[in-house]
């Protein structure tokens, strides 16, 4: 059995992605500082899979506390690495705080993989690396350009680094997966995404605001050059999201001849606007959404979608759910988890 180390693991994708090695057979152990997430995550995970993963609360920008988390878990096959700030208004805001946290856990993270031999990365990296793309749908040869947002250029500088560390490490192989954007929940409902403080993806804006935690929807610019004027994201099911990584750990632990550094685009391949997404949520949920058009938002690009061909082929990994499954499953796990918070 392989020991899959899941940095940032009760976060929103890590922990579909743990539920998913789980089940695949892998044994779990997950770091998390619980700066965006919570401990009680651990037992949703474990009421989906029956088993309960090893979890550390461990800063990975802390060195020494990671020098030690690894000499006390000797035998880590790979490792998953979600652990990063992720909302693309903060870093605007506080740019040098998304420098430091998502930079320097990477570098401390690749630091003791060199010094204990897990040879496999899978890396949580982001479709913002292509900034506003010249062409659509992007595929992976679209250039790298000039980030929009501190936080996407912390994905790009990642990219760089684990590139460079691979070249010169002659053990370590890595796959950066370049999600577009995970929104939905397990189908069991019992974990799900849960931002601290107010939204800053649109999915849980919505489903808050319908079940009335917010007032009303702000929608960033309904002046883009796009059909209706609103921003146009490519949105994919957070489980088809975690199954890549799945399928991505195998490929790195088992097919040693594909290239030592490879990239995949995670999309459905399917552009839909922000006002598509609030007419399809009214639609699955019955509930109509107060909403108001509000100005455009700092590092925000106008439209971005994926190619997927490579994924779907080379990585023999394709995006199954429909949109309307999707948002179901993010309303579910909003009345579940209200239901579970006012009774406790």
């Amino acid at each position: 059995m392989y020991n899959i180390l899941v940095t940032g693991g009760t976060g929103y994708i890590g922990s579909h992605t743990a539920v998913e090695l789980i089940e695949e057979g892998f044994n779990v152990l997950i770091a998390d500082n619980l700066s965006n997430s919570d401990a009680a995550v651990i037992d949703g995970i474990e009421k989906i899979t029956g088993v309960r993963p090893r979890f550390e609360k461990i800063d990975l920008c802390d060195k020494s506390l990671l020098k030690d988390y690894f000499n006390k878990n000797p035998g880590i096959d790979a490792v998953i690495h979600f652990a990063a700030a992720k909302a693309v208004g903060e870093s605007v805001e506080k740019p040098l705080m998304y420098y430091r946290n998502n930079l320097i856990s990477l570098i401390n993270l690749l630091e003791e993989m060199e010094r204990h031999s897990p040879g496999s990365l899978v890396f949580s990296s982001s479709c913002t690396v292509y900034g506003q793309p010249d062409k659509l749908p992007v595929t992976e040869e679209a250039p790298v350009k000039k980030a929009e947002s501190p936080y996407g250029n912390t994905k790009k500088i990642s990219e760089d680094i684990i590139a460079d560390t691979v070249k010169a490490s002659g053990h370590l192989r890595a796959i950066s997966l370049r999600y577009f954007n995970p929104i939905g929940a397990h189908h069991t409902a019992l974990i799900g995404e849960l931002p601290r403080g107010v939204p800053d993806n649109l999915v849980p804006f919505i489903t808050q605001t319908a079940i009335g935690i917010r007032d009303e929807l702000k929608v960033f610019g309904d002046d883009y050059n796009t059909p209706d004027g609103s921003c146009i994201r490519d949105y994919l099911h957070v489980t088809d999201l975690a199954r890549a990584h799945v399928t991505a750990i195998k490929r790195l632990l088992h097919d040693k001849n594909r290239k030592d550094y490879e990239v995949f685009n995670l999309g459905t391949g399917t552009g839909v606007s922000v006002l598509e997404m609030i007419r399809t949520f009214e639609k699955v949920s019955g509930i109509k959404l107060k909403y108001r058009i509000t100005g455009r938002r700092a590092g925000d690009i106008e439209q971005v979608w994926a190619d997927t061909s490579l994924a779907n082929t080379e990585l023999g990994w394709k995006a199954e759910s429909s949109l309307e499954e999707t948002l179901a499953s993010a309303w579910k796990w909003e009345q579940y988890y209200r239901k579970m918070k006012d009774r406790n």
